[in-house]
């Protein structure tokens, strides 16, 4: 493996960053100076840093979780990437069709606008609605906020979707492993 996936993979720093440290003279293999392009053999060579032993962080895990109440989790992506995600809210109230239209027009709010949210009703009873929610963004706490904003209280929120993987029957507090072709999926959604 190069040198700079090496310590990209240690998590030491990105592969151009990774680079620079090399030229700088500050990376060594088997206490010789390292070269940019070097190849390294993990468990083998040993790789340093201004005289600090780097090895490899166990290989990642990827888990899907059905986030119970009280977990605090995050949604967007710091390169600005797109995130799709699908929720299904229940809210206090039967809302109008012109209200979900006005959610797929897109609304400003206390002077920040909200894209446009594909959104449809699920089911109704006396005195709530679920709907379908497709969301571009993942704001924080956005489906409550436009709620209220059009006047009504979010008792109930799912995420049963985030770019592609869906949640399915996994019970609220349960976690499994992704599946390869589900991991394949969301690299390719954020490359």
């Amino acid at each position: 493996m190069r040198l700079n996936h090496y310590l990209a993979r240690a998590g030491i720093a990105a592969r151009r960053k990774a680079d620079q440290l090399i030229d700088a003279g500050e990376v060594a293999v088997n206490g010789e100076p390292a070269r940019r392009g070097q190849q390294v053999t993990p468990g083998v060579d040993q790789v340093r840093i201004q005289g600090r032993l780097v090895e490899l962080a166990a290989e990642r895990a990827y888990l899907m979780m059905n986030k119970p109440t009280g977990v605090l989790t995050s949604v967007g992506d710091r390169r600005g990437r797109p995130t799709v995600t699908d929720d299904h809210v229940v809210i206090d109230g039967q809302p109008e069709p012109a209200t979900l239209r006005r959610l797929a027009r897109g609304l400003v709010i206390a002077g920040e606008r909200f894209e446009p949210i594909d959104a449809r009703v699920l089911s109704t009873d006396a005195k709530t609605a679920r709907i379908a929610m497709v969301l571009h963004e993942g704001r924080k706490r956005e489906i409550r906020r436009l709620w209220q904003a059009l006047g009504y209280r979010v008792l109930d929120l799912q995420r049963v979707r985030i770019d592609g993987l869906h949640l399915g029957t996994l019970k609220e507090g349960k976690r499994r492993p992704l599946t390869a072709a589900e991991v394949a999926r969301l690299k390719a959604a954020v490359s």
